[in-house]
């Protein structure tokens, strides 16, 4: 059986190859034709802690596979990660264990491809000033992977701790082009900001409407069982897309308070969220990826990706489709002995692609 550690997968995980597999992964998820059961956890109240199991099937890449993914909030985030992960990958034609890897660096690169996919899909192609939202193992490949596809400018940290969103700021600005910079609030980071990313265990929201300027993507990947990233407001008015509408209107654990919370307020209805949108795609609802440049629950014609009527919020929290995240690739067709020092270009794409379907939590 092949193992692969933290260092190994790192080494051999392409962000560019990522953010392609995704766009088919996330066409087959909402075509129906991956199993993806609603993830389980095992509760660590007296941790806030959480242990999720996330199975997943996806015969168009031949993927049978599942992650375990601790998510500890109180970790400090640098000896040990809020979240941690293991994958383990199965030989869809016999169910034999095939590879073991260390989820946890696949974990945060697969949740910051998914949301670049979202802002090249959705997000103004004038976009320039992003804001990252939280300092935990997020927001770093947050940042780093949006830059790929917006001509961004500025950057903006804030969180909880004024010093470690100090300290990501400057760790950012030496391998980010741009200023790069920390604030000291969460509305002063979102004022005038084009694409936000959330990347928080908030409880209360750390994004509400009146700190918006019309026309900001919004990526949502936090999750806290207690709480929620967006409020009531910015929901009502914004186009919402998701990863799965089954998974993330499904109760705690699988499901998104963001959106959950007001659907019980009566806010809004079921029919408010879309599937995220598929390059190619001609329909809405529940069945259908969203066309761009459709909006809102009524189905009126818009004017297209980023217009500046109202904020656009992709909640596409991670956890809400397995077969988003279950990264890397077909064990079968690693080549065990070349794997941990080295792998070929086409390797390296079906490593990706395994990350594509490796659900985060």
């Amino acid at each position: 059986m092949l193992v692969l550690g933290r260092s190994q997968v790192e080494a051999l995980l392409d962000m560019d190859s990522l953010i392609d597999a995704l766009a088919p992964a996330m066409a087959d998820l909402s075509a129906g034709r991956a199993s993806v059961p609603d993830r389980v956890a095992a509760l660590v109240p007296e941790r806030d802690g959480l242990l999720p199991a996330m199975p997943g099937f996806l015969p168009s890449a031949g993927v049978l596979m599942t992650k375990l993914v601790s998510l500890f909030p109180h970790n400090d985030g640098a000896r040990l990660p809020t979240h941690q992960a293991l994958i383990m990958a199965f030989d869809p034609d016999t169910g034999e264990p095939a590879a073991l890897l260390d989820g946890t660096a696949i974990t945060a690169a697969r949740t910051g491809a998914c949301s670049v996919l979202s802002a090249r899909l959705l997000a103004r192609e004038d976009a320039t000033v992003l804001v990252v939202l939280g300092t935990g193992v997020q927001a770093r490949p947050h940042a780093r992977a949006i830059c790929r596809v917006r001509p961004i400018r500025q950057i903006r940290v804030a969180g909880r701790d004024p010093a470690k969103a100090a300290a990501l700021a400057e760790e950012l600005s030496a391998v980010l082009e741009g200023e790069v910079r920390s604030v000291s609030s969460y509305a002063e980071a979102l004022d005038g900001a084009d694409i936000a990313a959330a990347t928080t265990h908030a409880v209360e929201p750390v994004i509400r409407r009146s700190w918006l300027t019309p026309g900001v993507h919004i990526t949502s990947v936090g999750c806290n069982s207690a709480g929620r990233e967006i409020d009531d407001a910015t929901v009502t008015e914004a186009l919402v897309c998701v990863e799965s509408r089954r998974t993330v209107l499904a109760p705690l654990p699988a499901g998104s308070n963001d959106l959950l919370m007001p659907i019980r307020a009566g806010r809004i209805t079921t029919g408010r969220t879309h599937r995220r949108p598929q390059a190619g795609a001609h329909h809405t609802g529940p069945d259908h990826p969203l066309q761009v440049g459709r909006r809102g629950s009524a189905g009126r014609r818009g004017h297209g990706p980023g217009r500046r009527l109202r904020p656009r919020a992709v909640n596409r929290r991670g956890h809400h489709a397995a077969v988003m995240s279950l990264p890397a690739r077909n064990p079968r067709r690693l080549n065990r002995q070349r794997a941990v020092h080295q792998l070929s270009t086409s390797a390296r794409t079906r490593l990706s692609t395994f990350a594509a379907l490796a659900r985060f939590s």
